[in-house]
């Protein structure tokens, strides 16, 4: 028995990048970014940032790519699934991305601060 299950609260590294397959399924890629931060033995601030790559598909996708830009807070759900290539030099390369079922709005980066909606614009959820 296995359970492939991940939440991530995080900022968007980048604006997303939106695409699609020759089928028109809409995939959208992404990264997010977290913080751990910790008070040291010596009394001063560690902090450590973990960047991790995310993708989903269908119309979730198109609807993440409408409403965040780099730096949007986002809380996103989905699993782990483990990418092999073989890079240009020939060496073997491989990492894991998050593989996105859904996500939800957490509040406003500063980008969107100042943003305001349309009259009729609805948000998707």
């Amino acid at each position: 028995m296995s359970y492939n299950r991940i939440f991530l609260l995080g900022n968007l590294t980048r604006d997303p990048e939106l695409s699609y397959l020759p089928n028109q399924t809409a995939v959208v890629k992404f990264g997010l970014a977290m913080n751990h931060k910790w008070k040291k033995a010596d009394g001063g601030q560690g902090e450590e940032v973990c960047f991790v790559d995310c993708v989903m598909f269908g119309k979730r996708a198109e609807a993440f790519n409408k409403y965040h830009k780099k730096g949007s807070a986002v809380l996103v759900e989905g699993r782990l699934s483990f990418d092999t290539w073989t890079a240009q030099d020939g060496s073997k390369r491989s990492k894991h991305k998050v593989s996105v079922d859904s996500f939800t709005f957490v509040g406003q980066s500063q980008s969107e601060a100042g943003r305001t909606r349309e009259p009729g614009e609805d948000v998707p959820f």
